[in-house]
């Protein structure tokens, strides 16, 4: 097992992995932010039932995971490198024991920008969390809607988005919602 020791001076410190991991933070931060704003005009445009707009925010979403996919497999490669000077495996490193790599500079911005990360994070989950609430109303107010119009086993989708299973014909006759005939 080996021993983990910090740097003995201020210049001791792995300069390029701190200029590296910074530089990553700050990508992450970037695409955070992107994704921050996203969920932010989608909620808008769900409350405005803008439904082209949910459709096209709902696209943006993915296009930035799919961003955020690339950056995680840099993030675990300066896991990985950090782990090799450590001594452990990449999955073991934490933000303490790569600060012990860097200069204490570059270990004061790491924290800083992670705990940044951290909260814009926990902002987009929380928003997130909300939108998929309003479109799970709205959905369900649609479907009330569709079972309004057209019966309650009349080939409309139910809360989930499938259509009934083909059960008994019932003779339920279509509620007339528009005009005066019984």
């Amino acid at each position: 097992m080996s021993v983990i020791t910090a740097p003995t001076d201020a210049s001791a410190g792995d300069a390029a992995l701190g200029h590296d991991v910074i530089r990553h933070l700050d990508v992450q931060l970037t695409s955070a932010r992107r994704l921050l704003q996203i969920v932010l005009e989608q909620g808008e445009a769900i409350r405005a039932r803008d439904v082209q707009s949910v459709v096209r925010y709902a696209g943006a979403l993915q296009v930035e995971m799919q961003r955020r996919a690339a950056i995680e497999q840099e993030r675990t490669q300066l896991l990985v490198r950090a782990g090799a000077q450590l001594g452990i495996t990449g999955a073991s490193v934490t933000l303490e024991l790569l600060s012990r790599l860097l200069t204490p500079e570059a270990a004061i911005v790491a924290r800083e920008r992670s705990a940044e990360l951290r909260g814009l994070l926990e902002e987009v989950k929380r928003e997130h969390t909300v939108n998929r609430a309003l479109l799970q109303q709205e959905l369900a107010f649609l479907d009330h809607l569709l079972r309004l119009v057209g019966g309650d086993d009349s080939g409309a989708y139910d809360a989930a988005g499938e259509r009934p299973s083909a059960g008994p014909a019932t003779s339920a006759q279509p509620r007339r919602v528009f005009d005066l005939e019984v």
